[in-house]
């Protein structure tokens, strides 16, 4: 079985593929560990499902957070016994990346653009919601051309309660009506009636500039449930787009070495 890191600057997904088929699913909170301290909660994790650690075969890792990289990947090793398939510049990913400096995209990026042109095809538009909202944009022969990088919805929430003595922190859910009654659900109306329009008009233009209005826009990221069903542009949700991709490479790593 193979083991599936995405560390993200906020959340780290872990899944654990059965061949091409995603059995299990976890998320935790990024922060710096040690190896050590991986190893007993990945073995935990593992445990809380009823999977023995001696299932795992494989592992690859993106990560956007260098320092966490070093203990993730010794980790790995540690429990499939084989040194895991990091995405860095230099891997195989079957992905092509025509922007400026290739060496700037994050893996998740790459991963996702490996992702949605499997499975929905190219072109296409992942909206990967997180820290920050990822637009990547995958052309007509599965390259990733580049994006647009916005605010991640909590972090711009954080903002403005920081900054706002008399606006306290709310429940991020969808409220009934975009009029606000109360302070509460006009928050809420700003906050996810206000993001489904700034992925409209942000999926629009790149569409346009992509001599594609029609193509697929996958959503993908914690928050893609909350946001996408209330976004015009948003052909399809698939929370775990970034995992499949990491599959993907995976398998295109190991068929090239």
């Amino acid at each position: 079985m193979l083991l599936a890191v995405d560390v993200g600057n906020t959340s780290s997904v872990i899944g654990l593929f059965d061949g091409e088929r995603l059995a299990a699913e976890w998320r935790i909170a990024t922060r710096f560990r040690t190896s050590d301290e991986l190893d007993v909660t990945l073995r935990g994790l593992l445990a809380s499902r009823g999977i023995a650690t001696d299932a795992i075969t494989a592992g690859i890792l993106s990560t956007t957070v260098p320092p966490v990289q070093q203990p993730w990947e010794d980790v790995l090793e540690r429990v499939a016994g084989f040194a895991p398939v990091t995405i860095e510049p230099g891997t195989r990913t079957g992905v092509a990346v025509r922007v400026q400096n290739p060496r700037e995209v994050g893996p998740d990026r790459i991963a996702n653009a490996a992702a949605a042109a499997a499975t929905v095809g190219a072109p296409s538009i992942v909206v990967d919601f997180g820290t920050a909202t990822n637009f990547d944009v995958i052309a007509a022969d599965g390259a990733f051309i580049g994006g647009s990088i916005a605010p991640g919805l909590e972090v711009s929430m954080e903002a403005l309660f920081a900054r706002a003595a008399r606006l306290g922190k709310v429940e991020l859910i969808a409220p009934p009506t975009a009029i606000g009654t109360a302070t509460i659900d006009s928050l809420q109306s700003g906050a996810v009636y206000g993001f489904a329009g700034l992925v409209d008009g942000i999926v629009g233009r790149l569409r346009a500039e992509l001599g594609a209005p029609d193509c697929p826009v996958v959503a993908t990221g914690g928050l893609s449930v909350l946001i996408a069903e209330h976004c015009a542009t948003v052909t399809s949700i698939d929370p775990y787009l970034t995992l499949t991709g990491l599959r993907l490479i995976w398998e295109r790593a190991i068929a090239a070495a």
